[in-house]
């Protein structure tokens, strides 16, 4: 297969849904909505006057995303690390598993926005209270899919480290990590677009500290700038996007000389 086709095998879809994305949106604008609705749904040429080409939006987006993905990104460090931890641990010992299992799975049913005020009150309008949100929207997912990489190795593997007398050490170095590496890097991708969500719902509720898109999102929202909330919109998404392609490429060049999720992609 020449490197042409395989570049419009590999970019023609996504292109061509992006085009019937647009023409969707400019149906909607213009055929659609009535006259005096029309401002709720602006077309996407008045989203890039007024949002990306107006100086002053500009420079607001930019400063909310940049400070929004640095609460995104040390959310999902310090989750990653956590759910590596947790996971290592339940994997190695069944008691623990069963003693700290049901708090992580109550921690995921209780619902953030009824800790975000509290985490208001405990931290202020902090990054602190923002980088504890994104934590714990993101840590469940994360340390569900690390702990069944762990549990799932093959069993004659095990058998075969058990047979050697390997130490707990080598055998996770060695055998464990590198077999879960595929669920790992799957709750990796999870983890980093529910931590934008998290940054973003933390946003909304504090409305002191650093400026970040949630709280712009809001703002625009309450003044009914429609194409800088649209904007917004975009950039939040495009975060999440760009910090799932980031983990994506790190896992095709982990996986991709061992593993068939990987090879048939490389």
């Amino acid at each position: 297969m020449s490197t042409q086709t395989k570049l419009l095998k590999t970019y023609t879809p996504p292109l061509a849904t992006f085009g019937a994305f647009i023409g969707v949106w400019y149906a909607v604008h213009y055929f659609i909505l009535s006259e005096n609705r029309k401002f709720i749904v602006p077309p996407p040429h008045a989203v890039i006057d007024n949002a990306f080409l107006n100086g002053v939006a500009r420079s607001e987006l930019a400063e909310g995303l940049v400070n929004t993905g640095r609460i995104a990104l040390f959310g999902f460090l310090i989750a990653s690390v956590l759910a590596l931890f947790g996971s290592v641990l339940m994997a190695g010992n069944r008691m623990i598993e069963r003693a700290l299992f049901p708090y992580a799975v109550a921690l995921q049913t209780v619902p953030i926005l009824a800790l975000v005020p509290l985490f208001s009150v405990w931290f202020g309008p902090t990054r602190t209270a923002r980088i504890v949100t994104c934590v714990l929207v993101a840590i469940f997912p994360i340390l569900t899919s690390f702990l069944f990489g762990l549990k799932s190795v093959d069993s004659g593997h095990q058998d075969l480290f058990t047979l050697n007398n390997v130490s707990r050490t080598t055998r996770f170095r060695k055998l464990l990590f590198p077999a879960a590496l595929p669920s790992i890097f799957t709750g990796l991708r999870i983890g980093a677009g529910l931590c934008v969500i998290g940054a973003l719902v933390a946003d909304f509720f504090f409305s002191r500290g650093d400026l970040g898109l949630g709280r712009l999102l809001n703002n625009y929202a309450k003044r009914l700038e429609y194409e800088k909330l649209f904007g917004g919109v975009i950039l939040a998404s495009a975060l999440g996007v760009a910090i799932y392609i980031l983990i994506g490429w790190i896992a095709n060049r982990s996986l991709r000389d061992w593993h068939e999720s990987e090879a048939r992609s490389a």
